[in-house]
């Protein structure tokens, strides 16, 4: 498994953002007020962000040999689910702020409950990125001195093994 490519995540931010602003922008044309997330998003996204990294605290602490082994199937879970989480993160993070750009680019000056609101969210993506980001370079191993093939020194760094 190769490490989150960080322009993965910027090109899905930038294609969220320009989708936020288009769904404001439909809403607007339709009459209809625009999108205001939940408020409870931020929440849930910041408390998944902490949960992946205090699911990838046991991985590291077992590679560096200070606790019991973990079943390498489970670290692979977690590995994919801090990098699901860093791919969400950003989604929400670019549709928030296509929202927020449609929003303040209005004549009409916006409400500080929809703005609150929005800029929260945009927070709890970036939270989340940081986080899944965090978590997956928990899960991450350096090359075993044992190893028959070679591969990188550093984790996440180029193919290991026989990619």
């Amino acid at each position: 498994m190769r490490r989150t490519n960080p322009l993965l995540l910027v090109a899905v931010a930038v294609v969220a953002g320009i989708a936020g602003f288009f769904v404001d922008q439909v809403l607007t044309g339709m009459g209809q007020p625009t999108f205001t997330p939940s408020p409870l998003l931020p929440i849930l996204l910041v408390a998944l962000g902490a949960a992946v990294v205090l699911a990838a605290i046991p991985v590291r602490r077992a590679t560096a040999g200070t606790a019991a082994p973990v079943d390498p199937f489970r670290a692979l879970r977690i590995a994919m689910l801090a990098k699901a989480s860093s791919i969400v993160g950003a989604l929400v993070a670019g549709f928030g702020g296509g929202l927020l750009a449609f929003v303040l680019t209005r004549p009409v000056s916006p409400s500080l409950g929809s703005t609150g609101a929005v800029i929260a969210a945009v927070g709890g993506g970036l939270l989340l990125v940081a986080g899944a980001l965090v978590a997956e370079h928990l899960c991450t191993i350096r090359k075993d001195d044992d190893d028959d093939q070679p591969g990188p020194d550093e984790p996440g760094y180029g193919l290991s093994h026989s990619d």
